[in-house]
């Protein structure tokens, strides 16, 4: 990279800000034009270390849009920084390497970095590779989001049904009446058919009766009094 100074960009933001960086760097020359760049960019630096024993608690602790890694680093190498941060899902990784062979960035990909750069590194190509990392981390992101969004939904339904189960065995409900008595309760009680339908699977037999019988002279209640409305 070329020392010549340059002004800062305008701050490069994100939903929540200016896209935040750590950077975990042995050599301190590389450290510093690293941070050099990037705030030249845009990018906000907020956190440095030149080991890899202290990377993980530093992005813990700042918790950072992007982390960038040096591979090979005092304490802890990179790679195994980068599945620790990818297990917690805390942020993006990009790996710094001196080295471009398959089988390390295969480890670095297997290990959790959505980018890599081999150093002597180009302006262009590092910002190009913070923005691959974030990108990749936003749709990683959003894939586990969704996935806990279905997984939500099919707990739910398993609840549903043997809530309905219940009601049908032990209230000699029709499959739709027992639908319709979740969903009346929880309109009424403004909960979720979910939490209505684990109360109902966890009942005792006479709690359960009380819950149906309190309901049916609700209804009976409502019906006749509107019945009374209507005839006057």
């Amino acid at each position: 990279m070329s020392d010549s100074a340059m002004p800062d960009s305008d701050p490069v933001m994100s939903d929540q800000g200016p896209i935040t960086i750590v950077l975990a760097e042995d050599e301190a020359i590389i450290r510093l034009d690293l941070r050099e760049t990037l705030e030249e960019e845009g990018y906000q630096v907020i956190g440095e270390t030149s080991r890899g024993d202290q990377a993980l608690e530093l992005v813990r602790q700042m918790r950072p849009d992007v982390a960038i890694l040096d591979v090979k680093m005092p304490g802890t190498d990179g790679i195994t920084v980068a599945g620790q941060i990818r297990d917690e899902m805390l942020c993006a990784v990009l790996l710094l390497t001196a080295f471009s062979q398959r089988e390390l960035i295969a480890r670095a990909a297997d290990a959790g970095a959505l980018a890599y750069l081999v150093k002597p590194f180009e302006r262009a190509g590092l910002v190009s590779a913070v923005e691959m990392s974030l990108a990749r981390f936003q749709d990683m992101t959003a894939y586990g989001e969704e996935l806990l969004r279905v997984e939500s939904r099919l707990e739910a339904r398993k609840a549903i049904d043997r809530a309905k189960g219940r009601l049908m065995d032990n209230r000699a409900m029709s499959e739709d009446a027992a639908y319709g008595f979740i969903q009346k309760q929880s309109m009424t009680q403004r909960r979720s058919m979910e939490s209505v339908a684990e109360e109902i699977i966890h009942l005792t037999p006479q709690q359960l009766t009380a819950l149906v019988s309190a309901s049916q002279a609700e209804s009976a209640s409502q019906a006749a009094s509107q019945a009374g409305k209507e005839g006057e």
